[in-house]
């Protein structure tokens, strides 16, 4: 008895990243494997498999990819495409055929978000060769495209993208699933659904971009569309093209550090990221601290955090801290010098100073912009959702761009960080007191609350 046949998914939180694992007769293949890679294993000897290819769909921009340690854990081989000169594994090209048991994986070069991106056809072959699903990587998601910026040429890889999707995938059948690498909440996109699956029928009938089924308006539409780069991007291009990225056993445990001892580090150069809630850190704060809140740190840390630092920790309790690490393990900062022993109340308790930031309702915002009164509302959104209705007089600022705009922003007046819902503009504040800015308050509650109150909001136009 061969058994059955098995295809599972795993989501990484905050980076909206999906990965598989598949097979069927002994045999596994993870697809897009994220670094902390044991849970593949673990799926893999549940179904009574050994995990024997690991397929890469591109080069991974936003995370370190895991292939080499699993490969190292496992055996496998590790697959890529062609076009790029990776240091580790093996380069494969169109047509070429992977059998698991009754599995066929066959490659198909489909660039466009990048120039090596290959997307993986599962057939049944228990029933033949017609394709049963296709693991798409960044070129296809669900309601969206992948996105074409990270080239100079855009209007090349637009077209190569449009031909991947129009010419080599959508021909595969309306009945073929669709499992994408990324979902919604993902900076390799801007409009994708919440489901994580979905049919090459549903989205060629559905999906916005598709409809531009005329290249050249399918090309204008994406050379026109605007990203944000994080600055990380970069380390994880190196590190996911050479696989130099250390193992994880190998690398130490951060130590937990008492008040005398942290502030002994801070003294010789550490960071403190504080991963605490907004509220928490605008009720005291390490000064000198870098506020990300827990469930932003995929997002955002790669914006702020250097890789040749050491970073020490506060975290709001205990158990958040092993998420800390795995967060920024995703990210490649194994620079951990510690974490707070006890937490912000053993900082306090040490008699050390510790800093505030003053919290706003909105009332007051609208208070304020109604009496004209002389303050600066900072807008850390980004352009799409501030195109989408603003505070009257604000100054828009992207989160990610305020460390290399900090000197367009007024310092001889209030100023009142705001996002959507307060977490960025936690960030943000924490930046503006980093970099000497006294006057520093923070929107709890932001957009979201004025939504529900009320305020007095302008479109953009564009």
């Amino acid at each position: 008895m061969k058994g059955r046949m098995f295809l599972e998914s795993v989501r990484s939180e905050g980076l909206a990243h999906i990965s598989y694992v598949l097979g069927h007769d002994g045999k596994a293949a993870v697809i897009d494997p994220r670094r902390d890679c044991g849970e593949y294993i673990d799926i893999a000897y549940r179904n009574g498999a050994t995990i024997t290819q690991i397929f890469e769909t591109h080069r991974h921009e936003d995370f370190v990819v895991g292939s080499v340690e699993l490969a190292r854990r496992t055996g496998a081989q590790i697959f890529h495409g062609r076009p790029l000169d990776f240091r580790y594994g093996n380069p494969v090209g169109e047509g070429e055929r992977f059998i698991l048991g009754d599995m066929a994986i066959t490659v198909k070069e489909t660039p466009g978000h990048t120039y090596e991106s290959i997307s993986l056809v599962l057939a049944d072959l228990s029933f033949g060769d017609e394709p049963v699903a296709v693991f798409t990587g960044d070129t296809l998601f669900v309601s969206d495209v992948g996105r074409t910026d990270f080239f100079p040429d855009r209007m090349e890889t637009a077209g190569l993208l449009y031909e991947s999707i129009f010419d080599k995938l959508l021909p595969l059948g309306d009945h073929v699933i669709l499992y994408p690498a990324h979902g919604a909440g993902s900076v390799c996109g801007k409009n994708m659904a919440e489901r994580d699956f979905s049919t090459l029928g549903y989205e060629r009938r559905h999906n916005r971009v598709l409809q531009l089924t005329n290249r050249d308006d399918f090309i204008r539409y994406k050379a026109a569309e605007h990203h944000y780069i994080p600055p990380y991007f970069r380390m994880m291009e190196k590190l996911n093209l050479d696989g130099s990225v250390p193992p994880l056993a190998e690398i130490a445990r951060p130590q937990p550090l008492g008040p005398t001892d942290f502030a002994r580090k801070i003294d010789d150069g550490a960071l403190v990221l504080d991963a605490r809630s907004p509220e928490a850190f605008a009720g005291a704060f390490i000064p000198g601290g870098l506020a990300i809140p827990l469930e932003l740190i995929p997002s955002f840390a790669g914006y702020f955090l250097p890789y040749d630092r050491e970073v020490l920790l506060v975290v709001q309790e205990y158990g958040d801290l092993e998420t800390t690490i795995r967060y920024l393990s995703r990210l490649g900062y194994d620079n951990i010098g510690g974490f707070l022993s006890g937490g912000m109340q053993a900082w306090e308790s040490s008699g050390r100073s510790y800093d505030r930031i003053p919290t706003v309702h909105v009332d007051e915002l609208v208070r304020r912009i109604r009496s004209r009164e002389r303050f600066t509302l900072l807008d850390l959104r980004t352009i799409d959702e501030v195109r989408g209705g603003r505070l009257p007089g604000s100054l828009h600022i992207y989160i990610g761009d305020l460390p290399d705009s900090l000197g367009t922003i007024p310092g001889d007046r209030p100023i009142t960080t705001f996002c959507g819902v307060g977490t960025r503009a936690t960030i943000a504040a924490s930046i503006l007191k980093r970099n000497g800015f006294e006057m520093v308050e923070d929107s709890l509650g932001s957009m979201a609350a004025c939504n529900a109150r009320g305020c007095p909001i302008v479109k953009e136009d564009g």
